[in-house]
């Protein structure tokens, strides 16, 4: 993970609480290049007060529920789905990830043995789910969104403080609108983060088109992470701003062609490139027939390919010195 930019293809929910679309997600994402494939666990019931109101968005994309509790509870897995799952990704060659959103949750993936833990922006605050995670001491992927530089110091200093060291911790910078107007991603926080907290940093994108986590990954981008659906029009809160497959690999693609194309920061001639250098450079050569002895001058000299000769870089050193040998015009000096 720390030698490319980890890739989690983020299932969520759109699974729709129905287990057989959810490994057809994961076989989804495999096939698309994905590092991870990431869904979220919850009970409902530990999650959120039956009377709490729905999210914009998610009055928006979802008929047929006045309530989040109502509305999630359809969008559960059961603990033997989220087996089923674990071992299924282990069997294609996709990491398995989850986000938890409640104590018993984190000890299910936690029991699951998973690699890494996943905090979602909502959890942000969430001062014992983070002090239950950070007892692990494994590697956590932190999203911020809604958050403040203060927010992010204070949920880093009780990760560390139970236990897991800074070095495992990755910080993604992230806005929670779905999806998210190109106006407020404010990508330029992600290296504020980074300044401020000395961490790898990613982007959690929800923005409609697959722009702005490339970006993220040319600004040094460590982990990215964007939503899938397998058809943006089925029913559910997430799909509108969720890319399908084809896209998700068209995303991934481009972000690997920007990972090999951050190079070592050295500004030399590559590998690929000195072949070309003979051909497309220039040396200097006689303008005119130049006899021994002869003065060279801007009237007998000039410049042209191929760069195989004395570079243009020397003119001033040549000019007003003595021919050693006769030239013909175009010779290589």
């Amino acid at each position: 993970m720390k030698n490319k930019v980890f890739i989690i293809a983020e299932a969520g929910v759109n699974h729709n609480g129905n287990p057989q679309i959810a490994r057809e997600m994961v076989q989804a994402a495999f096939d698309a290049g994905a590092d991870a494939v990431k869904f979220q666990t919850f009970k409902a019931e530990k999650l959120v007060s039956p009377e709490t109101p729905l999210a914009d968005y998610q009055k928006e994309q979802q008929t047929g529920h006045h309530t989040q509790f109502s509305l999630l509870k359809q969008l559960e897995l059961s603990n033997s789905a989220h087996r089923d799952l674990f071992d299924f990704c282990r069997v294609t060659g996709i990491e398995f990830m989850s986000t938890p959103f409640d104590m018993e949750s984190a000890q299910l993936l936690k029991n699951l043995g998973v690699k890494r833990f996943k905090i979602g922006s909502g959890d942000l605050t969430n001062l014992p789910l983070l002090r239950k995670v950070g007892q692990y001491r494994q590697e956590i992927i932190l999203s911020t969104g809604m958050g403040t530089l203060d927010e992010i110091r204070a949920a880093l200093n009780i990760l560390t403080a139970a236990g897991t060291s800074h070095d495992q911790i990755v910080i993604l910078h992230a806005n929670t609108e779905y999806p998210t107007p190109y106006e407020d991603v404010n990508l330029r926080a992600m290296l504020t983060i980074a300044k401020k907290f000395h961490t790898r940093v990613g982007y959690s994108d929800h923005t409609p088109g697959i722009e702005v986590p490339v970006a993220a990954v040319a600004l040094g981008a460590s982990v990215i992470e964007k939503h899938f659906t397998l058809n943006r029009n089925l029913d559910g809160p997430d799909h509108r701003a969720s890319l399908e497959p084809d896209e998700l690999k068209a995303m991934i693609t481009a972000i690997r062609h920007i990972e090999k194309s951050m190079g070592h920061k050295r500004k030399e001639p590559s590998k690929s490139e000195r072949k070309n250098m003979a051909a497309t450079r220039k040396s200097i050569v006689a303008s005119h027939d130049i006899k021994k002895g002869e003065l060279f001058s801007e009237k007998n000299l000039t410049v042209k390919r191929p760069g195989i000769g004395i570079s243009p870089l020397r003119w001033d050193d040549l000019i007003g010195t003595p021919a050693a040998k006769d030239y013909t015009k175009n010779d290589l000096i």
